[in-house]
């Protein structure tokens, strides 16, 4: 009989996770994810195909951001989650795993205001709206939103992405 883990803590104990990387076992890193819909599988799958060793920390914390779809979080409001869930992680654990897996693809970074940091799990060209009240960022769901006109780009610089936040707040 199967019992579902109570806690991260009691998942995390039970899984081996390998030492060998994955460019030892394949001769390159960057194949395609073979996803299953099993969430500790499927972070596994996702962080070798990037390159990066799934260390228990980092799966644990995979386990807790793509576990529940598309989410946008700040490093605070993971670390949180991981307290919860009795994952062992230091906050600057958390913001070094969440970097590396924005260095990877795997996640992207939207600033608000220059002071606030959020982390995508979905990756693809999208917008935001931020909810100045509750400081909650919502992707905003009109693919076909676009700019008129870009800006003249200084000679030697390419436009690597546009990030375009709309900030809400309630009606007074």
């Amino acid at each position: 009989m199967f019992v579902a883990p109570t806690r991260m803590s009691d998942l995390m104990d039970d899984v081996v996770i390998t030492e060998t990387k994955h460019e030892d076992l394949h001769g390159h890193h960057g194949h395609a994810p073979a996803l299953t819909g099993c969430p500790w599988h499927d972070v596994n799958e996702m962080l070798q195909s990037v390159g990066l060793r799934p260390t228990r920390q980092r799966m644990a914390l995979g386990w807790l951001l793509f576990g529940k779809g598309g989410r946008h979080l700040t490093a605070e409001m993971l670390y949180e989650e991981a307290t919860h869930a009795k994952v062992p992680v230091s906050l600057a654990t958390v913001y070094n795993t969440l970097n590396q897996l924005t260095e990877a693809g795997l996640l992207r970074q939207v600033s608000v205001d220059g002071t606030k940091t959020y982390f995508d799990t979905n990756t693809s060209a999208h917008h935001h709206f931020y909810m100045e009240g509750s400081h909650e960022l919502v992707d905003i769901p009109d693919q076909h939103l676009m700019l008129q006109k870009m800006p003249q780009v200084p000679e030697g610089y390419e436009i690597a992405r546009v990030d375009m936040v709309v900030r809400l707040r309630k009606k007074r």
